[in-house]
């Protein structure tokens, strides 16, 4: 699972996910990438899973970027805990995701192993994704300004 070797302090608030993703919202490695298409927060079970839908379908082929990392630590209480008595103890990881925001690149296989890799991918996480192309996002970009 993916976490962070050390952290400042071991709990943290929630903080928001308002806006859409200013940084990682370009392709820079692959060819082909998942982008989100709402706020939500990714468990690192979840990406883990998808990046192993990913690599077994391609057959260990090409080469798979993971650009989201879980550094957000969630507490939770024990069931049937009264209110009080402090913060909950750490439960697990996530990663804070906005709308826009490429999770994975995929790059160095063909275009329909590319979209079905990143299709099965896209069962594995709990947010509504899209599948786009390098060229997709760059003349999007290019229309903004």
């Amino acid at each position: 699972m993916l976490m962070p070797k050390r952290v400042k302090r071991r709990k943290q608030f929630r903080g928001t996910m308002a806006g859409k993703a200013l940084r990682g919202n370009t392709i820079t490695n692959g060819e082909f990438g998942l982008v989100a298409a709402e706020p939500c927060w990714i468990k690192s079970n979840q990406i883990e899973a998808a990046r192993i839908a990913m690599t077994r379908y391609t057959k260990r082929g090409g080469k798979v970027w993971i650009k989201i990392f879980p550094d957000k630590p969630v507490t939770a209480k024990p069931a049937e805990t009264r209110m009080g008595s402090g913060k909950g103890t750490l439960e697990y990881w996530v990663a804070v995701v906005k709308p826009g925001r490429v999770m994975f690149e995929i790059g160095g296989v063909s275009e329909e192993v590319a979209r079905e890799a990143l299709r099965l991918a896209m069962h594995k996480l709990p947010v509504k994704c899209k599948i786009v192309s390098k060229a997709d996002l760059e003349g999007s970009v290019a229309n903004e300004n």
